[in-house]
């Protein structure tokens, strides 16, 4: 077996727990290639290890979200190791590394398939796992998006910006816009104001068969566009499309562990049962 670890910044308390992992994965003659975010030529590296069984992105949600684009539709299952704060898309913390790799050697763990958004502008087509978010320049008033919904228009949209979100991104950015929680499976987009200057104007489901255009008005001097935690100044105003990708990003939840006990232990959800 061959297992990648996947990392960016690491501290010096996180970098004694990750020697654990290595050995903890070495003592079961297990194979493993380590890839740093910051190195050059990650790509070819990455090209060139394949065919490998499972991707350990090491640290939280930003370092997954960094590394499903190493993954893009090889089919291989991420799991997020969080040696920080508990993210929603990371399910190993701090304690137990010896006990995570017995239980992923003996499969006690589920794969969910995480839908992904397609995003076509003026670049090449590429996919969020989170979020696509429009918003303005500082300098920059209001930003108006016109949105439509296959070929009817919804609605104009006036205000720091708007988020398309996934099912998975529906816990980030979108839900403290006041967005509503999607479960991983609901095959729905969560369309979020962000400050919109119409309170009428609120957070929309649309099923994730539809295709979504984004129109920024005519006039306005460019906005940034983020890809989840990637952002570019887009000048102009190009029709910016996003649809269901074609393939998906299975997510690794270890034994025990599911998307409602990281909503219960993230947002601290159900803490008064017994």
């Amino acid at each position: 077996m061959r297992i990648a670890l996947y990392h960016r910044n690491i501290s010096a308390d996180a970098q004694q727990r990750l020697e654990e992992l290595v050995s903890a994965l070495e003592d079961k003659h297990v194979e493993v290639v380590r890839f740093d975010a910051a190195e050059e030529d990650i790509e070819k590296k990455w090209r060139d290890c394949q065919p490998i069984d499972f991707l350990l992105s090491i640290g939280g949600d930003g370092t997954l979200l960094s590394s499903v684009r190493l993954i893009d539709n090889s089919g291989i299952p991420v799991v997020g190791v969080n040696f920080g704060h508990l993210g929603f898309l990371t399910t190993v913390g701090q304690g137990g590394m010896q006990q995570f790799v017995e239980d992923l050697l003996a499969k006690r763990y589920t794969v969910e398939e995480r839908t992904l958004l397609r995003v076509e502008d003026a670049d090449k087509p590429h996919f969020a796992l989170n979020e696509v978010t429009l918003y303005r320049k500082e300098e920059v008033s209001l930003l108006r998006t016109n949105l439509y919904v296959g070929d009817e228009f919804v609605a104009t949209y006036d205000g720091d910006g708007l988020i398309v979100a996934t099912p998975t991104g529906s816990t980030a950015y979108s839900l403290s816009c006041g967005g509503p929680i999607l479960t991983p499976n609901c095959g729905c987009f969560v369309i979020t104001p962000i400050g919109a200057h119409t309170l009428t104007l609120r957070p929309m489901i649309v099923p994730d068969s539809a295709h979504i255009r984004l129109e920024p008005a005519s006039g306005q001097r460019g906005f940034y566009m983020a890809t989840d935690s990637t952002s570019v100044l887009i000048s102009g105003n190009p029709i910016i499309r996003l649809s269901k990708e074609n393939f998906t990003i299975r997510l690794v939840r270890m034994h025990r562990q599911s998307f409602f006990t990281a909503i219960h232990e993230k947002l601290a959800w159900g803490t008064g049962l017994r």
